[in-house]
């Protein structure tokens, strides 16, 4: 049986693995140079499952780190295609500039989240649906495609939702702790807040630049 200042000292683990994913992720951006075109679907579709997959084990609170790291892998792989469109069209200038913006949103509220006093456990199920709102928008937008002052207005949406997850996630490790097994699966949640916060603060500068 672990206790509460056992579980709060594998924070420093969680942050270990959600930083090997990141590294693992860009391993695999730099080798979907190499990843036929036909093979981005399949691998994106096997992405979707791995997520989940790991949705449903939640409950166990525990994946592998194989698992992690796989799917980080995956991950960077199928993002491949959308940062060379966006390296194409804005500049790899921009897209720097956008995971700078999203390192510090990310570090901003990490900080403050583990800082504050606060316990922001009442967001959870308000970070959920405002989440399936958005997967439902962002389904319907492949078949009837938003306009430019739609898209902005969704991305931006989004930045909130993600960001609201960051401060959730680690707000919840301060005052709930982590056991050694759920690291994977919290690293995990650390992974995807940072991607799809990074995702959208993306976006959001390819609008923009297509307005100048």
């Amino acid at each position: 049986m672990y206790t509460h200042a056992t579980n709060r000292s594998q924070m420093p683990s969680v942050l270990k693995a959600f930083a090997v994913s990141l590294a693992i992720a860009m391993l695999g951006m730099a080798a979907g140079i190499y990843v036929p075109p036909s093979l981005f679907l399949p691998l994106a579709i096997i992405e979707l499952g791995m997520i989940i997959f790991a949705f449903f084990l939640r409950r166990k609170k525990a994946i592998s780190y194989t698992f992690l790291y796989s799917f980080t892998f995956i991950s960077g792989i199928t993002a491949y295609p959308m940062i060379s469109h966006y390296v194409s069209t804005i500049g790899a200038h921009a897209v720097i500039m956008a995971l700078a913006a999203t390192t510090a949103v990310f570090t901003g509220l990490a900080v403050y989240a583990t800082a504050t006093k606060r316990d922001f456990s009442f967001l959870g199920g308000m970070l959920f649906s405002a989440l399936l709102a958005f997967l439902i928008i962002y389904v319907l937008n492949l078949f009837w495609p938003l306009n430019s002052g739609g898209m902005l207005a969704f991305s931006f949406i989004g930045v909130l939702i993600f960001s609201g997850y960051v401060l959730y996630d680690f707000n919840r490790m301060k005052h709930y702790g982590v056991h050694p097994e759920e690291v994977p699966l919290i690293a995990l949640n650390l992974y995807l807040d940072f991607i799809n916060l990074f995702i959208q603060i993306l976006r959001i500068f390819g609008i923009l630049s297509s307005k100048d």
